[in-house]
């Protein structure tokens, strides 16, 4: 399962978010399940982010959204949103080399 999350900061707050997810990025693509993490920017908004994971099973994500890693670090990114986060999951179909 691919999940993308969109989120856009308070320009205040985006090199907190970065150094944030540079801190943590490591546990959080090693929790169970994970097998992949990508930060994204956006071309033309540069205090638009997504991150782009991929997971074994949606429970997997799930998991990972009940742990304390993700409660403490969303509680903290949330308070830097300029506007609501938008999450996508998708299941890749077609793949070309």
């Amino acid at each position: 399962m691919i999940r993308i999350v969109r989120m856009s900061f308070k320009a205040e707050h985006v090199n907190d978010f970065v150094d944030l997810f540079n801190e943590r990025k490591e546990l959080i693509r090693h929790v169970e399940g994970c097998t992949y993490l990508e930060l994204w920017q956006d071309e033309h908004q540069p205090n638009v982010y997504f991150t782009y994971s991929i997971w074994i099973e949606p429970n997997d994500l799930e998991q990972y959204r009940i742990s304390p890693l993700f409660k403490d670090t969303w509680t903290t990114v949330k308070q830097w949103f300029n506007e609501a986060p938008q999450a996508f999951s998708a299941n890749k179909l077609i793949q070309l080399p």
